[in-house]
This record gives C-alpha cells, structure tokens and sequence, in this order.
C-alpha cells in the first residue's frame, strides 16, 4: 500500500512538473493572437514591402535596409520600426528612401504591428 500511494505521488510530481516545464513552450508555439499577426503580417509584405526588401529580406534594390543582420533595422524596438514605417525613412547616404507606410497610405497601426511580428519571426530573433 505504501509503494502503491508513493509511486502514485511520484508520478503525479512528475506529471506537473512536466507540465510546468512545457507550458510556457506550448503556448508560445500555439499562440493564436502571435500566429495570426504573422500571417497578416506575411500577407502586408507580400503586397507592400517585398517590392524593395525582396522576398529573403535582404534587400532587392541597392541601399535597401537588409533584414537579416544582426544591427539592421530589427535591433530597433518595435515602437522605433513602427515609427519608421508610419512616417518613412530616409537613411543618411542612402540612395533610396522609404515613403511613409512603405507607400500603402491604407495601413493602420494594427497592420504596421502585425508587419512587425511577421519581419521579426521571419528575418529577425
């Protein structure tokens, strides 16, 4: 009776702390509200910004920020990317500047941040 309550005990301490363990990994994985994003996200590059940063981020024009290196414009907080792509950006030297909202005046903020999710999951972190 005893090893029956005891082996019952350990494994139930097993189990939750398993449980424990993957529950952060899990919800990250299935976060719908982060999934979604990504896809509107992937949806606004496809349509507004794939034109000049390619579609490996790099950059498909000359002077074009490149979103795959590590001191590019996704070391900048969210809010100093979503602030670029509201208002554009002209980068000192470059030959190329980025109009604001990266020439689609109809996207929102929700978009902008939605974009932002997608560049970072795609190119970035």
């Amino acid at each position: 009776m005893f090893w029956f309550s005891y082996s019952k005990a350990t494994s139930c301490l097993v189990v939750l702390t398993l449980a424990s363990l993957l529950t952060p990994v899990l919800a990250a994985a299935g976060d719908p509200d982060k999934s979604d994003s990504a896809k509107v996200g992937k949806a606004i590059y496809s349509q507004t910004c794939i034109a000049c940063h390619g579609a490996n981020g790099k950059g498909a024009l000359p002077g074009v920020s490149d979103f795959t290196v590590a001191d590019g414009p996704l070391a900048k907080s969210n809010a100093e990317l979503a602030k670029s792509v509201n208002e554009g950006l002209a980068t000192p030297g470059a030959a190329l500047s980025m109009p604001a909202k990266g020439g689609n005046p109809s996207l929102s903020d929700d978009d902008i941040l939605a974009l932002i999710v997608y560049l970072r999951s795609e190119f970035g972190e």
